[in-house]
């Protein structure tokens, strides 16, 4: 049984920062990209950032220079430290992780969802 779990979301005005942390547990073999996306309501989900394996990134135009993401492959875990908030971020943030169980092929887990509201 795989899980995804994310953690760091809430209420933060504009102009302030949080740090969303996503942890992976379970019988896993191996974990590669991962990604945090979010979706706000009457919007399709988007890719936010994403981080391969060992450490490559890319951002979405309207968060780079704000947010950054990282990992800790010892951990099982990704974060999301995102600065200089703006009430546009403000949606449901997800964690999506490719992970590999032994003698399975990789496939996308996904978590269920942190909740980040910026204030104007």
């Amino acid at each position: 049984q795989v899980q995804v779990v994310e953690s760091g979301g809430g209420l933060v005005q504009a102009g302030g920062s949080l740090r969303l942390s996503c942890a992976v547990s379970g019988r896993i073999f191996s974990i590669d990209a991962m990604g945090w996306y979010r979706q706000s309501p009457g919007k399709q989900r988007e890719l936010v950032a994403s981080i391969a394996k060992y450490g490559s990134t890319d951002y979405i135009d309207s968060v780079k220079g704000r947010f950054t993401i990282s990992r800790d492959n010892a951990k099982n875990t990704v974060y999301l430290q995102m600065n200089s908030l703006k009430p546009e971020d403000t949606a449901v943030y997800y964690c999506k992780a490719n992970i590999r169980i032994v003698d399975l092929p990789i496939r996308e887990y996904w978590g269920q969802g942190t909740q980040v509201t910026v204030s104007s």
